[in-house]
């Protein structure tokens, strides 16, 4: 694939989340091709009882043994369907021939509440329907499943393979890493076998069951094409890359490895067609277990941030700053009292470690950084000056809007705000590559959760205004919310265009 991963080159695309399934797929938009390269619930809930012991499947003559992995964990993979209302997407204007049905354009008209350029009005909510998959981890009735699976859902309804049905509560879903916890009131249920997805090597065989298009119960097999991939718009994970073959409606599934463990949860496929193309992303399994443990103690997940601008080197660059090899983040930029700052770092530093293990890619330092919790202690391998040294960081998080009030709102999403956005202030690249954001105006959204998830409101996009007034802190956004208004209209600027997004709160 060459494609780059850059989120304004590869967009991602919700595959049939109406009436259809809800994998996740990405493609570049026709006029790109040619150039180079959900909410989140406040219910907290008690610690799920032991998993019962599972007995280790043995690989026979070096080939897996697919009828008994399939025989043995199927009965704890579940079809999920949805159920909820969403804003219609009004449809675009103007646009040259043939864009109308490109997937970078469905992907913007798909997200409810925003309206395409000289729109006028809200288009109307209407209910939609969909399908995924999950996978029961506790015989008590935890499942887990992907975040846009359960993404505005009312209804939730959990089947098992042996048909009985069940309604699911929503335990708590994390759009960053795109994993939700369901629980189901049953006991004595099935179980998968967890695995460990370090483990895994290019090559090894892999076996996706789910319910694509709705056909549960679904198995595919496949190898693992890649490990640990960045992907536009997913800086946080470090995905599984398979050939198994996963379609809309696989989302949320397990993938397991030769001996029948879980190694990965089913996300995301690339695709220019909606459906299978070769390409299946997964999850890795501890990925999913870190934001399911923290779901499960507080209804929510957080996430570390180290506050610097990062960017790969090549080979150019490792010998103009003495190194050998293009391995390591090339800091660009750090940003004022952040994390990164207080610890010293510096635009010029490679970090080469984290806690001793080292980064190839700058996407690696994302992925460690992001699935750290806020508060964390890391120490940094950094090469500055011809030279190695050890950097001891205590990592921050995404400055949140949120009052003491606000975060007891059972209603709030990924940072327990009323408004459900984690904010921080530009840095001078950023606003300077924004041609839209003036030059003591806006703050960039980090996380998206709640009422501006429902709105359309997505991270990455730079908040300038609310009710007509300029945004240029968070304690100004804490304001707006002081008098617990009812509805907001935000102006969000978005790839080099404003845009007025209205946000119901009560």
């Amino acid at each position: 694939m060459t494609t780059s991963t850059k989120p304004l080159v590869a967009s991602l695309v919700a595959a049939g989340v109406l009436a259809g399934g809800t994998a996740f797929a990405f493609g570049l938009p026709q006029w790109l091709q040619s150039g180079k390269s959900a909410q989140t619930s406040t219910v907290a809930a008690a610690a799920p009882a032991s998993t019962p012991a599972v007995p280790r499947l043995s690989v026979q003559q070096g080939a897996p043994d697919y009828r008994a992995i399939v025989r043995q964990a199927g009965p704890a993979v579940v079809g999920i369907t949805v159920e909820g209302r969403q804003q219609a997407a009004a449809e675009m204007q103007g646009l040259p021939p043939g864009l109308e049905d490109d997937p970078f354009f469905q992907f913007f008209r798909g997200m409810p509440g925003l309206q395409p350029p000289g729109g006028r009005g809200q288009a109307p909510s209407v209910p939609f329907r969909g399908q995924g998959s999950g996978f029961i981890i506790s015989a008590d009735g935890l499942i887990l499943t992907n975040a846009h699976v359960v993404r505005d859902a009312k209804e939730v309804q959990v089947k098992l393979g042996d048909r009985r049905e069940y309604v699911a509560k929503v335990l708590g879903s994390d759009p960053v890493t795109d994993v939700a916890v369901l629980r189901i009131e049953a006991e004595g249920l099935p179980t998968v076998r967890l695995g460990d997805a370090d483990r895994l090597e290019v090559g090894d065989p892999v076996l996706a069951i789910g319910s694509p298009y709705g056909f549960d119960q679904t198995a595919t097999q496949g190898i693992v094409s890649a490990k640990g991939r960045s992907l536009p718009g997913d800086a946080v994970v470090p995905f599984i890359q398979t050939d198994a073959a996963v379609n809309p409606g696989n989302s949320g599934g397990p993938l397991f490895d030769g001996d029948g463990a879980v190694v990965g949860i089913n996300a995301q496929i690339y695709s220019q067609s909606g459906g299978f193309q070769g390409l299946s992303f997964a999850i890795p399994i501890d990925v999913a277990l870190k934001v399911k443990d923290q779901i499960v103690a507080t209804g929510q997940a957080s996430h570390a941030r180290l506050g610097v601008q990062i960017q790969d080197l090549d080979q150019a660059l490792a010998e103009s700053f003495g190194l050998p090899r293009p391995d390591g983040a090339l800091v660009a930029h750090v940003a004022p009292d952040s994390a990164a700052s207080r610890a010293g770092l510096q635009p010029g530093d490679v970090i080469a470690e984290v806690n001793g293990k080292p980064i190839v890619r700058s996407g690696n330092l994302s992925s460690r950084i992001g699935l750290a919790t806020p508060g964390d202690k890391v120490q940094l391998k950094v090469w500055r000056d011809n030279a190695w040294r050890q950097i001891d960081v205590k990592l921050g998080g995404a400055e949140t809007v949120a009052s003491r009030d606000e975060k007891a709102d059972a209603g709030a999403a990924v940072d327990g705000g009323r408004l459900g956005l984690s904010l921080r202030p530009l840095t001078p690249q950023e606003r300077q590559h924004s041609a839209a954001v003036a030059a003591d105006q806006g703050l960039l959204i980090e996380q998206v959760g709640g009422p501006a998830a429902r709105a359309g409101i997505a991270p990455g996009d730079v908040l300038l205004a609310i009710n007509g007034r300029s945004i240029r802190s968070v304690e100004q956004v804490r304001e707006s919310l002081q008098d617990k208004p009812k509805q907001l209209a935000l102006l969000v600027a978005r790839g080099g265009e404003r845009i007025f997004v209205p946000i119901r709160l009560g």
